[in-house]
């Protein structure tokens, strides 16, 4: 019995080897990154509504004196259905927040928003991530706190979790 657990060990650490550095990659510790583009302006876009009964979405709508956060997203994306109350607690505290679809069908979009609630404001259909590309965006959700002047002040990588509700709040009011 005991040489048939040396056998297995091997696997074993293998196994738990494998688990911890799939872990550590796919969560990093601090998702608030130092992009080159935070304290430049928001790349000049013009998107067209993602859904109807949204407006559309221009770099112009985000150097009006007030700041907003960009949230990139997808109904397709399963963390983006996990962000959504962080959103919505977002919005509910005063925070403007306006949203880049990433390759999506406008019902898809639509059914996304029913069944988790619409936080946005505007939300631009970035159809070919030409956007997301421009602004640095790994992936989906990613979020952007842009100043009332049009300049990124904070991007963070994934999503936004229900212990960082506070924070954001507070960045985006400090980017005002």
């Amino acid at each position: 019995m005991n040489g048939r657990r040396i056998l297995w060990a091997p696997l074993i650490a293998f196994i738990l080897l494998a688990a911890g550095l799939t872990y550590g990659i796919a969560r990093p510790d601090n998702t608030n990154i130092t992009s080159k583009l935070v304290g430049a302006a928001m790349p000049a876009f013009a998107l067209p509504a993602a859904t109807p009964g949204v407006p559309a979405l221009a770099s112009t709508d985000l150097t009006k004196g007030k700041a907003h956060l960009v949230n990139i997203f997808a109904s397709w994306c399963v963390p983006c259905a996990a962000e959504a109350p962080q959103l919505r607690a977002l919005a509910e505290a005063g925070v403007p927040i306006v949203g880049i679809a990433i390759r999506d069908r406008p019902e898809e979009v639509a059914a996304f928003l029913r069944r988790y609630g619409n936080p946005f404001e505007r939300i631009g259909a970035d159809d070919n991530s030409q956007v997301q590309i421009a602004l640095g965006s790994s992936g989906v959700p990613e979020s952007f706190i842009v100043d009332g002047n049009g300049k990124i002040r904070q991007q963070t990588i994934g999503p936004i979790g229900p212990a960082d509700v506070p924070a954001m709040i507070a960045a985006v009011k400090a980017a005002q």
